[in-house]
């Protein structure tokens, strides 16, 4: 019963529209007080230090600011231009590009809404110069945003990490084939709609621009590879690997021309203003964490499930289907720090794979970021399109129904999301 008070407090607050912050930390605090352990809250500036001070986390800002230069850098345009050379001929045309495009900056960003608000407006005004209809390419570049945080680099990913101990680098490998099946399930969704709606595609650009236009990008394209291949190798760990992609896009940027010293103050006050942000909301959450584990309300929810017989596979379904609601109405990373220390002990008792639980989890998270009311790519993308938010949620529906697709194949079928990771790394 305390459970569902704590619950639907946390959701009733944040339906009038607190601060996700705020209806996180006031929970808990009303809590511990009105359960008479007021005593706990002396401790509370000492949780919420250490929910944001683990090495891994460190990662974090530098990651947001790597996708920050990059988009001021001009990187995007040059990663557009080489996927327009090699798909805009298909069915799809620019839409495929977009597509293609997005999992490319993807190895570099690792953030939806950093590909949304950057190269989004790459790829939305490339559309809509090109006769596709707005909201449809708003549409297109809002879905295709979320494969950000499934190809490696992902911040999700480090978040996970850092709150259930899960290897980082075991994540990010795992995180590779998801992200292409979420590719391939948007070029297959643009590939039927071509004829349909009558896409308009460009005419084969020919060798040389292929070529050329590799050059041009071939320098972005390697972040990923450096990313992974220096911490497969053990050169760096994941946490100093978000320090040297962000050293790696300062000098793309300045040798592209692209980037001026001008720039920089600003680049630094966005990531300054997001990263803060983003870790105040895991300060909070981890007191909030706290309370939960205090109650028992994980060894509750496991005696429940056990009592009723419940199997791995109810299990998956019915966390899936919590997410999938919470993902409506909660920012992505809230969804992690309200529900890890509850789900995490669930997952370790029925024996599931805790790499391939962070994977599902985040596809569910990149859901939620195409769903209104909080849907963070669709905000995203309606702050330069113009397109109103349940108009551009509707038209992303074909997408979802891909995505939801691709997260059900991987939770039931962990190897192929772990196969990677198994065999570089081990099992």
């Amino acid at each position: 019963m305390t459970a569902i008070l704590i619950f639907a407090v946390l959701l009733l607050l944040i339906i009038f529209n607190v601060p996700i912050v705020v209806a996180i930390g006031m929970t808990a605090i009303m809590f511990f007080v009105g359960l008479g352990d007021a005593s706990f809250l002396t401790v509370l500036p000492q949780r919420m230090y250490a929910g944001t001070t683990g090495f891994t986390l460190l990662s974090v800002p530098f990651f947001i600011l790597a996708g920050n230069l990059m988009n001021t850098g001009g990187i995007t345009n040059r990663i557009f231009r080489f996927a327009k050379a090699i798909v805009g001929h298909v069915p799809g045309g620019l839409g495929q590009v977009s597509i293609i495009s997005s999992m490319i900056f993807s190895g570099m960003s690792g953030s939806a809404v950093a590909d949304a608000a950057g190269l989004g407006q790459v790829q939305y005004k490339a559309m809509v110069d090109n006769n596709y209809k707005p909201v449809f390419a708003a549409s297109l570049v809002a879905s295709a945003s979320t494969i950000g945080p499934v190809i490696p680099p992902s911040i999700p990913f480090v978040i996970y990490g850092a709150l259930t101990m899960v290897s980082v680098s075991r994540l990010f490998l795992a995180g590779i084939v998801p992200g292409v099946l979420m590719g391939v399930a948007l070029m297959v969704t643009v590939a039927l709609m071509a004829k349909p709606r009558n896409l308009p595609r460009s005419n084969w650009a020919g060798w040389k621009e292929v070529w050329k236009s590799f050059c041009g990008a071939f320098f972005p394209m390697m972040a990923p590879v450096i990313i992974i291949g220096g911490i497969l190798s053990g050169i760096f760990t994941p946490t100093e690997a978000s320090a040297v992609v962000c050293f790696y896009a300062l000098i793309l940027g300045f040798t592209y021309k692209d980037l001026k010293l001008k720039d920089l103050p600003e680049v630094f006050w966005t990531t300054i203003r997001q990263s803060s942000s983003l870790l105040f909301i895991m300060a909070a959450a981890n007191f909030f964490g706290w309370l939960v584990i205090y109650q028992r309300i994980p060894d509750n929810a496991i005696a429940a499930l056990a009592g009723a017989g419940a199997s791995s596979a109810s299990v998956i379904w019915i966390i899936i289907g919590i997410v999938f609601v919470l993902g409506a109405f909660l920012e992505g990373n809230a969804i992690f720090f309200i529900t890890i220390p509850l789900f995490l002990p669930i997952a370790t008792m029925y024996g599931l794979d805790l790499v391939n639980f962070g994977i599902v989890m985040t596809l569910l998270i990149m859901i939620g970021n195409l769903t209104p009311p909080v849907g963070m790519c669709i905000f995203a993308v309606t702050t330069f399109s113009g397109i109103p938010i349940m108009k551009l949620a509707k038209e992303c529906l074909p997408y979802l129904i891909g995505f939801f697709i691709v997260t059900i194949i991987i939770a039931f079928f962990p190897g192929i999301a772990t196969w990677i990771p198994n065999m570089v790394m081990g099992p």
